[in-house]
């Protein structure tokens, strides 16, 4: 098994013991505490969560981790391994008794990721990825054929607050339908399973919202950049996924959707 592989096997392994402590409380009366807005809200069932990943994590490796709750890391080295931690990404709807959730974890490399995890669970779905291809609950996915992007159906994950109206309406507008999912993990996933045929943010997100699904969208055939059209990086402005067959239109509508 090389590195890549095992490290592969272990962001599985970590994402689905993480995901599995989450799920036993799914559904369940919980205590809800709010972070910086009335909709970013935290449970203790995220930080129970994160230690079972952390946990798994340190039985085979000791390098850093990048998560979400505190006792880790808030960005990502530049130099050498580490380890990128969502507990449930989609707090918001895990509360609520929506089943759009998951918990994600990513290996990188100076910075880059190398493989990835999303488990949706309470949809009983896996997501993984290693050096190359991705697969859906074990079986092989790529990005969609779509070619026509006025047939796309695109996910705007998250838009700047002072554009949001305005950008959803430039999206509306321009593609055939969107969906808001409400968990960034899960919708990056579903563009690199052909699901969705774009996602976009105009704002820079956190590594752990995102760096699982961008790179699961590469190596499902996919593109990925930031709003400048430069390939993106866990630190870049914006997030901008595509199937990758009319990306520059995709691109064009997110800038103008960030007021550009």
């Amino acid at each position: 098994m090389t590195d890549t592989e095992a490290r592969a096997d272990l962001v599985a392994r970590a994402a689905d013991a993480g995901a599995r402590v989450a799920l036993a409380s799914f559904r369940e009366e919980l205590t809800v505490e709010t972070k910086a807005d009335k909709t970013d809200v935290v449970t203790q069932i995220d930080r129970d969560a994160q230690r079972r990943v952390v946990e798994t994590i340190r039985e085979k490796y000791d390098e850093p981790v990048v998560g979400e709750e505190e006792g880790t890391s808030k960005a990502i080295p530049e130099k050498g391994p580490a380890w990128v931690v969502d507990p449930i990404d989609g707090t918001n709807n895990f509360v609520r008794g929506l089943r759009i959730w998951g918990t994600s974890v990513a290996s990188v490399v100076d910075g880059e990721p190398v493989a990835a995890a999303t488990v949706l669970p309470a949809l009983a779905d896996t997501y993984l990825t290693g050096a190359e291809r991705v697969t859906l609950n074990g079986d092989p996915v790529r990005v969609s054929d779509r070619e026509d992007s006025d047939a796309f159906v695109v996910d705007p994950i998250l838009l700047d607050d002072t554009t949001d109206t305005a950008g959803v309406d430039v999206l509306a507008e321009r593609f055939g339908d969107f969906r808001r999912l409400g968990c960034a993990q899960a919708t990056l996933a579903a563009v690199a399973s052909g699901s969705l045929d774009a996602a976009i943010t105009t704002v820079r997100m956190h590594p752990w919202d995102t760096i699982a699904g961008a790179h699961m969208i590469r190596n499902a055939g996919g593109t990925v950049t930031d709003l400048d059209g430069e390939p993106w990086r866990h630190d870049s402005r914006g997030l901008v996924a595509s199937n990758g067959a009319a990306h520059d239109e995709v691109l064009a509508a997110a800038r103008r959707a960030a007021g550009e």
